[in-house]
């Protein structure tokens, strides 16, 4: 029993040496890279971005000290947004608060045919949906360092686009961009971020455009992994039910923040096509469990994803991933099934009566 007892604190022993020297590993990597992106590559953005060295550095995860910098160069500036026209809409929308906080309405009757009643709503969404954004962190809730910050971001971009509004999980991506840049430079970020046009279309909730989504995916997931396609098949289980969560929150709720960041670093690098890959990565290595589950479970499942889940397991299944059908890539498939709908729409026999 004394032995036993010995054995495994000497197992345990080594397992925590083997932890610590992999996380010094790690910590030296990180540092090295840094070193990397800030003498070499940033100064040198535009040249250096596509070159297969960057992209390999890129990959492996960018440095916390240098990752909301490149995620800005990388979402860009179409919209052209400066920080002077973030602050006019935040005035705007500490006006709004303070009108509904006093009479409970608001002054301006219709604002780019957004009603009241739906500009209140979003308001009201926002300070609830806060208060569920990272519960576990305690740094956006009332009372909270980011608090403010956060519903500074959200009620500034529900003034500059009140046609889209502020929709539940948009939190999720401001607060992750919060946590990297500057208020202003979050406020660009996530504006031009939400104008992408996949991210237009969840938000949005563009019905047509959601469906070319899923049926993109649906292709890679038939290319990668038949035999779990033709078992969620079998239960008639469709992407929306796990996708749009995943899609949403850009993987910010669903996985761990710092796996989660790392999955945004890629994306930032390789657009919406690795929002779609990676969660093609979930689904090969939760493969074998989920061939066991049944539709309900299967469902709950991956809406609340195991805790446990590892950078190295979930990059690796990414990694195993091809975007590519009978040597058609993302765009291609996205871009035939655009145009297969467009023939639809013109055969339409309501065109024609």
């Amino acid at each position: 029993m004394v032995a036993e007892a010995k054995k495994r604190e000497i197992k345990d022993a080594h397992r925590r040496k083997k932890i610590m020297k992999e996380r010094f590993k790690q910590e030296e990597n990180i540092a090295s890279a840094m070193v990397i992106w800030v003498n070499e590559i940033l100064p040198n953005w535009e040249t250096m971005r596509t070159t297969r060295r960057v992209r390999e550095l890129w990959w492996q995860g960018l440095p916390p000290s240098v990752r909301g910098r490149v995620w800005s160069l990388a979402v860009g500036n179409e919209l052209n947004i400066t920080p002077e026209l973030y602050e006019i809409f935040l005035s705007r929308a500490k006006e709004r608060w303070k009108s509904f906080g006093e009479t409970g309405a608001e002054n301006d009757a219709e604002d780019a045919g957004v009603s009241v009643a739906d500009r209140e709503a979003s308001l009201e969404l926002i300070k609830l949906d806060i208060s569920r954004t990272f519960p576990s962190l305690y740094i956006f809730q009332k009372g909270g360092p980011y608090h403010d910050l956060l519903h500074s971001v959200l009620g500034a971009y529900t003034c500059y686009r009140p046609d889209v509004g502020y929709v539940q999980g948009m939190s999720f991506i401001a607060a992750v961009l919060i946590l990297n840049l500057e208020e202003a430079d979050a406020f660009i970020a996530f504006a031009n971020l939400l104008n992408k046009p996949c991210q237009l279309a969840f938000f949005r909730v563009d019905h047509s455009m959601m469906l070319k989504y899923f049926a993109a995916f649906e292709v890679f997931f038939e290319e990668n992994l038949p035999k779990l396609f033709h078992h969620f098949k079998s239960y008639n289980l469709t992407p929306d039910i796990y996708l749009i969560d995943w899609i949403f929150t850009l993987y910010s709720k669903s996985l761990p923040l710092d796996l989660a960041c790392r999955v945004w670093d890629v994306f930032c690098r390789d657009g919406e096509e690795f929002l779609f890959r990676t969660g093609l990565g979930i689904l090969r290595l939760y493969e074998d469990i989920l061939l066991q589950m049944d539709f309900i479970h299967i469902a709950q499942f991956l809406t609340k994803l195991p805790e446990d889940i590892t950078s190295e397991k979930l990059f690796s299944c990414i990694t195993s991933i091809q975007m590519q059908n009978s040597n058609k890539k993302w765009a291609q498939v996205f871009a035939s099934l655009m145009k297969d709908s467009k023939e639809g729409d013109k055969n339409s026999p309501a065109l024609k009566s």
